[in-house]
């Protein structure tokens, strides 16, 4: 048996097992907002989302645990993307299952922006799940307003690592610490409440980790970490062909060695803590019926192209960690998922597992389903007038990337305003050139942009930014 034919082998008997513990949810709870019976509550999976803060790929050395149990005895979602690479747009996807362009918060200042009613603590809270945020949550939200639909939470704000500020259900407060251990302490006492509690719950838990500036639990803070020669984008001799801002760019291989090693230090401390999350939920007996994801807000470039940061449409950026268990399911088999995943596709899968129909739209899939989407809109708005980079819209698939920039920017409220011209274009070949060093379209005649497919791609990429 070929590696693909055990992929997709362990792909069927997951669909299969996955369908026939969605089904026995439905039965109990297909009515949006409906009260939970003791028999729906005994067969819907308990909901984990564990979101770490710009944890790009590449980082499984510090996440032995995480990856034991996740991928090991779970799946691997080898092309896991996010539709936004910036920490607000990207948590209110994974909350609303849309893209930024339509639940409103496209910057990190506008996080009011986000319809609470389209959120999945919403449909979980209203269909008798316990819910609880543990950590950061949304950008430049305000720590004495309570998270909506929660029914505990110790939310991080201002997101510190050490003795920081907390929202302790409804009181603000310092706790001492560092933050990893205070919020993994915190969920580890949430899910003790299972015992007495028979409800499903849902957790959803945000460590500041690896998000700069990488300070390491003490007890990390000289762990040596494996060397590093960068890659073949780090840091790229010629960017004549890219934005200008990529042009200007002046960040180095031994900038992005020092942000990588910070970031392992950070995550082996999140490491502990999903190994206590895991033993904990293995105690209870509740380790079986979990649904567990495990990702990153976004990705971070390590010099790529110059740059080290997030915001950028190139694959470090936005491509992220990407792990889901359910064992009940059979999601256990350590199988690798080449499909096209993302973030949206979060609240979906959710939803599905637990049986709840939205009566909101939705720009994601169920991954519990069979659905693979040829390709995927990543979209990013810059802040404010001037400054770059510019506004951006891309459309990515296994094999090929297209990106367009735009005259466009947020205003204060986080709406979109400007022109809307077109400012500049990329397209890369991602099977023969996947560190992006060639862009196509630098000086390319109209005829070898047809050659490339640009006008579908081009409008391919309108039409999903207007949907």
């Amino acid at each position: 048996m070929s590696r693909h034919d055990r992929q997709d082998l362990g792909r069927r008997g997951f669909l299969a097992g996955a369908a026939a513990v969605a089904s026995a949810a439905v039965a109990g709870t297909a009515v949006t907002g409906a009260a939970a019976t003791p028999a729906a509550a005994a067969s819907r999976p308990n909901i984990l989302v564990i979101l770490t803060d710009d944890q790009p790929n590449a980082t499984e050395w510090a996440t032995p645990n995480t990856v034991g149990w996740l991928v090991d005895n779970g799946v691997k979602f080898s092309r896991g993307h996010v539709s936004t690479p910036l920490c607000a747009p990207s948590r209110s996807s994974i909350f609303s299952g849309r893209y930024a362009h339509n639940h409103g918060v496209r910057d990190n200042s506008s996080p009011y922006n986000l319809d609470q009613h389209t959120t999945v603590q919403r449909y979980l809270h209203n269909s008798g799940y316990r819910t609880g945020l543990f950590g950061k949550y949304l950008n430049a939200w305000t720590n004495t307003d309570n998270p909506q639909h929660f029914d505990d939470w110790l939310l991080l704000d201002p997101v510190a690592y050490n003795n920081g500020t907390y929202n302790d259900n409804g009181t603000v407060r310092t706790i001492a610490g560092y933050s990893t251990t205070v919020i993994k302490n915190r969920v580890l006492d949430f899910l003790d409440t299972a015992g007495t509690d028979n409800r499903p719950w849902f957790a959803f838990v945000a460590p500041k980790a690896p998000h700069g500036p990488n300070t390491p639990e003490p007890k990390y803070a000289d762990t040596a970490v494996p060397a590093w020669n960068g890659r073949p984008s780090v840091p790229e001799a010629d960017r004549s062909d890219k934005p200008d801002y990529i042009k200007n760019a002046t960040h180095t291989l031994d900038d992005g060695r020092t942000i990588r090693r910070n970031q392992l230090r950070t995550l082996l401390s999140v490491d502990d803590a999903v190994q206590e999350i895991h033993d904990k939920l293995a105690a209870l007996g509740q380790l079986d019926n979990t649904l567990v994801f495990y990702l990153g807000d976004n990705g971070y470039c390590w010099g790529d192209h110059g740059w080290t940061a997030k915001s950028v449409p190139y694959r470090p950026a936005i491509e992220v960690p990407f792990y889901v268990s359910w064992p009940a399911a059979g999601l256990d088999g350590g199988t690798v998922d080449d499909r096209i995943a993302a973030n949206i596709d979060i609240a979906p899968t959710i939803l599905d597992a637990a049986g709840i129909t939205p009566d909101t739209p939705q720009n994601g899939h169920s991954l519990l389903g069979s659905y693979r989407r040829d390709h995927l809109l990543v979209e990013w708005w810059h802040r404010g007038e001037g400054g770059d980079p510019h506004t951006w819209a891309s459309t990515v698939s296994a094999t090929r990337q297209y990106t367009e920039y735009y005259k466009l920017h947020t205003d204060t409220g986080g709406q979109q305003v400007g022109t809307g011209e077109l400012v500049f274009r990329e397209y890369y070949d991602l099977a023969n050139d996947p560190y992006q060093l060639t862009n196509l379209l630098y000086q390319a005649t109209p005829a070898q942009e047809a050659a490339l497919g640009i006008p579908a791609l081009a409008a391919q990429l309108a039409a999903d930014r207007a949907a």
